[in-house]
Formats: structure tokens, C-alpha cells, sequence
């Protein structure tokens, strides 16, 4: 199969099935990060991953990470933490700061280039997409942000600078969406943190019947008001 090139003029994406297998899920280039074809391509189970200096790349890897937020994972050490926690939890008191600390905070490099972070900010000015932050002391120092889809939540990056704080914003997300009906975050590519904390491989025919289903139903609008978690 050949890699598509997106236009400009059409937010229309090939159907996953096309992706490549090596590398896994590479659907389609080009194109541009609009919220309006961002929104269709999470809607689809696509999203964009490219290296700074390269064209937007976008994919849809088979298979599919993905966790349910009623089994997270929480180890002895993580629930002696989270019982005595130094954190405060909040829910998009500053979204544009998660997406700065997601971007920083990486020692292999980002993706997560200015024009990324302009694009997640009209996202969240449009209520679409949201963050959680982890406070110590008045600080920053973790969090998480991504794309909600009705009962499907699209975790897009995590930070830390203190410990198990991106632990912490993602547990307490867990709860809190659960709620309000919370069905399933979409953690895209499976890696050694996100499996620790009880996210699985699914292929990708189920995350896009699932995607289908839970994207459909709404949960309560309170759900994502600016709110203290914890």
C-alpha cells in the first residue's frame, strides 16, 4: 500500500485499514492541523505524530492501546502515595502550561512543536480538548491533557517532574470520569509506563468499534468544568 498525501482543501482521511504495517499504522502525510481535521481524524481513530522539520504524519497503529479506567492499576507503593498525596488534582485550571510541561519534559525530544501546542489550544478554547494538572505547593508538576470524545477520553501526553505525579493525574482522572459514565482513554501506542498502570492492546477493528459506540454518548457537560479532582 502507498502512503497517501493529504490536501489541504479536503479533511477527508483514507480508511484505517490502508495504514502500513511497517511502520505500524502510518496512514497518511501532509495535510494541516485544523481543529476541524484534527476532529475528523480522532473521530476516525487517526491521529497526527511526526518529528519537528518533517511533514505531518498520521496514523492509526493496529494494535491499539487502550485503558479502562475501571482497571487502573494501582500498585501497594502507589496506593501508600496516593493516601497521604502532597498533590493537589485539578481538571483545565491551565491547559496551555500541561501541553508547555508535555513538551519540556522529554529528554528523547518532542513532537509537541509551537504549532502543536497552537493547534491543542484552539481545541481546548472549543471545550474539545482538556487537561489535568498535578499542583504541589502551588507548582506544576504534572499532568495530562488530550481529546474528549463522549465516553472516550484521548490521552494524547503526560508529564512529571515530582514523583508518580503523572500517576496521580492519571488515577484521579480515572475516577472522575468514571463518574460520568467514562467508558475508555485511548492511550494510541502501548509503552512500558502506560502498561504498568493497566492499559492493554486491543486491535484496531475493536478500538474503532468501540470509538463508534462510545463516541456517541454523550456524558454530563459538568464532567469537564474547571473543577478541583483532589
Amino acid at each position: 500500500m502507498r502512503l497517501v498525501q493529504l490536501s489541504r482543501e479536503s479533511l477527508n482521511f483514507p480508511p484505517p485499514s490502508m495504514a502500513l504495517r511497517e511502520p505500524n499504522g502510518l496512514l497518511a502525510m501532509g495535510g494541516d492541523l485544523s481543529p476541524a481535521r484534527l476532529l475528523n481524524a480522532y473521530h476516525n481513530g487517526i491521529f497526527p505524530w511526526f518529528s519537528p522539520g518533517d511533514p505531518i504524519l498520521w496514523w492509526s497503529p493496529d494494535p491499539r492501546a487502550v485503558l479502562d479506567p475501571a482497571t487502573f492499576h494501582l500498585s501497594r507503593s502507589m496506593k501508600r502515595f496516593h493516601r497521604h498525596s502532597p498533590y493537589q488534582v485539578t481538571l483545565n485550571h491551565d491547559f496551555d502550561a500541561v501541553v508547555a510541561g508535555c513538551a519540556s519534559d522529554r529528554n528523547e525530544g518532542t513532537w509537541i512543536t509551537n504549532e502543536v501546542r497552537r493547534a491543542w489550544s484552539r481545541l481546548f478554547a472549543m471545550q474539545q480538548a482538556h487537561s489535568i494538572e498535578v499542583w504541589a505547593e502551588g507548582e506544576l508538576v504534572g499532568g495530562m491533557y488530550g481529546l474528549a470524545l463522549g465516553q472516550i477520553f484521548c490521552g494524547e501526553s503526560m508529564f512529571s517532574r515530582q514523583e508518580n505525579a503523572s500517576k496521580s493525574a492519571l488515577l484521579v482522572f480515572c475516577q472522575h470520569f468514571m463518574r460520568y459514565h467514562g467508558k475508555l482513554i485511548d492511550c494510541q501506542v502501548l509503552n512500558a509506563h502506560t502498561a504498568s498502570l493497566g492499559a492493554v492492546d486491543i486491535s484496531r477493528a475493536a478500538y474503532l468499534e468501540q470509538l463508534d459506540e462510545l463516541a456517541n454518548q454523550p456524558v454530563d457537560p459538568a464532567c469537564w468544568q474547571s473543577q478541583r479532582l483532589f
